[in-house]
């Protein structure tokens, strides 16, 4: 009689995120068993094929006791609080403290797991925003609670993988969207703004005449997985579209997407253009592919809202 092949197991922490809701779904159909460790269980959020456990990170003898157990290919570190709504002057010490305690336990259990890799999340929030390109030679900017986080993060995993010869990495994303996105990040707001006819907030973005780096989230996200599963062990890797977008291009797709006619000030201020992320590296290790955008993101976020 044939046995049944054993699931190997991915933990991904921040599972009822966004990245960690389309991760959990990714994972699940390439036959990986997906553990989601969360704040609080919340039997709305979960996904079916996905097992859960409420896990304060915080604890560090729990979690280095978990992981032991669940022996993982994987883990992938998004469980930590987003700097819009989390990071201000009064917590902003706080944030930073709490935030670094738990991805320095994560990397301090991970050197020991000489068979299993752990994904860290940075950001492009990480380098000034007034550079052209963002390649992974580009130096860090500390400004925030939040970058100092993520930067010292990273320090901190270069030397335990340095010392200990560890498979660690940090996944550097830039923007990226989806209909699982929090509502008060950039794009849901403009969609509230178009249905609710706010065309003076409108002009107001409009006239500031941002363009970026934007992504679909399921792109990014079949990128993580790639890199949880391959051998290769960079110290950082780019997820972004490489590619420009300017958001009043976003506004307009938008207006014309619900039927709405509004004709915005000719005169707009100088272009501010954020970074781009040079995903080139990614492409070529992973043989990674974007199959969608942020202007698909945005219409199943408009038919959604």
């Amino acid at each position: 009689m044939k046995k049944k092949k054993v699931k190997k197991n991915i933990i991904i922490t921040g599972a009822y995120g966004q990245d960690g809701t389309i991760l959990s779904k990714i994972i699940d159909k390439n036959k990986y068993r997906v553990i989601g460790i969360v704040k609080n269980l919340n039997f709305k959020k979960q996904l079916n094929g996905v097992t859960y456990q409420n896990i304060n990170l915080l604890n560090e003898k729990l979690v280095s006791k978990t992981i032991k157990i669940l022996k993982p290919v994987a883990l992938i570190h998004f469980g930590s609080e987003n700097p819009s709504f989390e990071e201000n002057k009064k917590k902003g010490k706080d944030f930073y403290f709490k935030n670094f305690k738990i991805t320095k336990n994560l990397i301090d259990i991970f050197t020991k797991l000489k068979k299993s890799k752990l994904i860290l999340i940075g950001s492009s929030q990480m380098y000034k925003d007034d550079i052209k390109k963002i390649n992974l030679t580009t130096k860090f900017n500390q400004s925030t609670p939040y970058t100092k986080f993520r930067i010292d993060s990273f320090k901190y995993m270069i030397k335990q993988k340095r010392k200990h010869n560890s498979s660690m990495v940090m996944a550097i994303l830039f923007n990226h969207d989806s209909i699982y996105r929090n509502k008060k990040f950039l794009i849901p707001r403009l969609i509230k703004l178009v249905k609710n006819r706010n065309f003076r907030k409108l002009r107001e973005i409009y006239k500031e005449n941002i363009s970026g780096d934007f992504s679909h989230a399921d792109d990014i996200c079949s990128g993580l997985l790639k890199l949880m599963i391959s051998k290769k062990n960079p110290d950082k890797i780019i997820f972004s579209s490489n590619k420009r977008t300017n958001i009043n291009e976003l506004i307009n797709y938008l207006l014309k997407k619900n039927k709405t006619k509004k004709i915005f000030p000719i005169k707009i201020n100088k272009k501010k253009s954020l970074p781009l992320g040079n995903n080139l590296f990614a492409k070529k290790i992973l043989n990674w592919k974007l199959k969608k955008n942020i202007f698909l993101a945005a219409d199943e976020l408009n038919k959604l809202l």
